[in-house]
């Protein structure tokens, strides 16, 4: 039987390997195209494939649970049209020991992922954002595409480009009072973190009142903000982008600002139980194996993956916009469709058994 789950395995593994492959490879294709179009100045060609290159390791894990499904569904299958899982069964396998063999490379794969979704993809993503907002920092419209705002009580604040480093460009700093009326502007060519706290560098404070305007200029200016080297790093991601425990930390911080965090707690909690996600995907398509796409073509069930992998995102797609909009906790509109793939993966293959 040892042998049996490692010739199971191998031929599984494979399979979402190579599904995996050209997934990512299609959408790196798609994401270099996208960024030939904004090279000018210091963003070359080369700086574009290093942009790509350092943002695949999210896409790795993104597209984890799509490539188990298909690639499942393409290396059962394979075993189904040779004819080797009825000799399988025949020599007295059960098939809850083939979903545990077909299990076993997946838990495996999933675990992969999720140290690559921790620990590797959101700094190489961080990384490769701050360098490109650095490279695009010396043209026109880096102000309205690239830079990024954040509110901390009554400051809005931009930001052209973060480094790693606790390196702000471009800061701009908006201060209102309780009647929401602007009374004091900020901007500062570059902000830094030492020793605890901010300080800008070449800052003009502009001071508003009823009286008309004062400019004060500063080549150094102390900067009192909540904000930290860590959270920045987290502000300049989307929150797909980012590690599980850094959207569940920045959406405390969220909370505290008073501000909404329903995305950053949505993305969490899909991160959070993805593996469960590429279980639940594993088991439809076992069931499918074993049931209705036991004698069809290659094509038909690759064709059935991406209809199935198609429904289940659409699904999460609804239902996360709308526990925000709803009120509901976020957590039930990432279990619902997980539920649904095991509920009906293990429906269908007990009705087999």
């Amino acid at each position: 039987m040892r042998k049996l789950n490692r010739y199971i395995g191998r031929t599984v593994a494979g399979a979402i390997f190579l599904v995996l492959l050209v997934i990512v490879g299609l959408d790196l294709l798609s994401e270099l195209v996208d960024g030939l179009k904004e090279i000018r100045g210091d963003y070359t060609f080369f700086a574009v494939l290093k942009y790509v290159a350092m943002t695949s390791p999210g896409s790795f894990y993104d597209y984890l649970p799509f490539a188990a499904l298909v690639g499942c569904l393409s290396g059962l299958g394979s075993l189904a049209s040779s004819s080797e899982l009825v000799v399988m069964r025949a020599a007295g396998v059960s098939t809850w020991q083939l979903v545990a063999a077909v299990l076993k490379p997946t838990v495996l794969l999933t675990l992969v992922g999720l140290c690559v979704a921790e620990f590797v993809a959101p700094v190489s993503q961080q990384i490769a954002e701050s360098q490109r907002a650095v490279a695009l920092q010396k043209t026109a419209s880096i102000h309205s595409r690239h830079g990024m705002w954040h509110r901390e009580g009554k400051q809005f604040m931009h930001f052209n480009a973060v480094q790693p480093n606790g390196v702000l460009f471009g800061v701009s700093i908006f201060r209102f009072d309780d009647n929401r009326r602007l009374e004091q502007n900020t901007f500062a060519e570059r902000a830094y973190f030492i020793d605890g706290h901010w300080t800008l560098e070449d800052a003009n404070v502009v001071d508003l009142n009823d009286k008309g305007a004062k400019k004060q200029h500063f080549s150094q200016l102390d900067w009192d903000s909540g904000l930290s080297p860590d959270l920045l790093n987290i502000l300049v991601l989307d929150p797909q982008d980012l590690s599980i425990t850094g959207l569940w930390r920045y959406a405390s911080y969220l909370k505290k600002q008073g501000l909404n965090a329903g995305d950053y707690e949505l993305a969490f909690w899909n991160k959070l139980l993805q593996p469960l996600t590429i279980m639940g995907m594993v088991l439809v398509a076992i069931s499918f194996i074993f049931g209705p796409l036991r004698n069809v073509t290659m094509g038909f069930r690759v064709f059935v993956g991406v209809m199935v992998g198609i429904v289940f995102r659409t699904t999460q797609d609804i239902l996360g916009p709308s526990s925000m909009v709803y009120g509901f906790d976020p957590i039930y509109a990432s279990v619902l469709p997980i539920a649904l793939c095991f509920m009906a993966g293990i429906y269908m293959l007990t009705r087999r058994t």
